[in-house]
């Protein structure tokens, strides 16, 4: 499709009728069937989320953030403390209904309502969480509140170029891979160039899709092994809108 041109001829982006911005977000515990995603409190989840991170072999989950791992209750509870205390990012808990336990953290962050930009960041697993249907839920009840009720036109996820586990889950929860940033970022004493992902709004309703009949009941058989992957979920999806398109 042509782009729309000016009064000099010009090439201008589409237009963006009734835009007022989106909404920041709020603190209200996000709910699902496996999981729920509240703000980090110091008091109910420090404890838990040792423990869970305790549960790790080594300290490799760390490799890639600024932070960890941590030696002692009180070092992380000290962690958490900061992270409870911050407005952008904003550090949620992830817990397992399952069990009542937190179990991992992540954090929306460089929230820029006026634009309708914000991120995922900060994304701290531990061995209870990972490639579990908590998982892929929480970043579902994420996207459902990042779109459908805050309004927001664009989603991001960044990581270390070098992580490829990160680059991984980004493609398998649907974001799509824009390109690496050189020389981004300084932490640990060591470089970082950054990829970046993200998806927007308009891919919204079938992502939603595609997570709905990834987290239905009846895709998993007996032992809990999954009968779609959701990545295959979404690549069918986007065959589909590319040729309605």
């Amino acid at each position: 499709m042509e782009p729309r041109r000016n009064a000099f001829e010009q090439p201008i982006g589409a237009p963006v009728p009734g835009w007022k911005g989106a909404q920041p977000p709020g603190r209200e515990p996000l709910t699902g069937r496996y999981c729920r995603v509240e703000p980090v409190d110091v008091e109910r989840h420090a404890a838990d989320l040792f423990d869970a991170y305790s549960s790790a072999a080594d300290g490799r989950d760390w490799t890639y953030l600024a932070v960890g791992p941590f030696e002692s209750p009180a070092a992380y509870r000290e962690h958490l403390t900061r992270m409870a205390a911050s407005t952008d990012p904003l550090h949620y808990a992830l817990i397992d209904l399952a069990t009542g336990k937190a179990v991992g953290t992540f954090a929306l962050m460089r929230i820029d309502p006026a634009n309708g930009v914000i991120e995922v960041g900060h994304v701290a697993y531990s061995p209870r969480v990972k490639r579990t249907r908590v998982a892929t839920e929480a970043m579902f009840l994420l996207m459902s509140e990042v779109f459908g009720k805050l309004g927001y036109r664009r989603f991001e996820w960044k990581c270390d170029s070098l992580n490829e586990p990160s680059r991984a889950a980004a493609l398998r929860y649907g974001f799509t891979f824009e390109g690496i940033f050189r020389q981004a970022i300084v932490y640990r004493k060591r470089n970082r160039d950054t990829a970046w992902f993200s998806t927007i709004d308009k891919e919204w309703a079938g992502l939603r899709a595609c997570y709905t009949r990834w987290l239905d009941a009846e895709n998993f058989d007996a032992q809990g092994r999954q009968v779609e992957r959701l990545a295959d979920l979404i690549a069918r999806q986007r065959v589909v809108e590319g040729k309605s398109a």
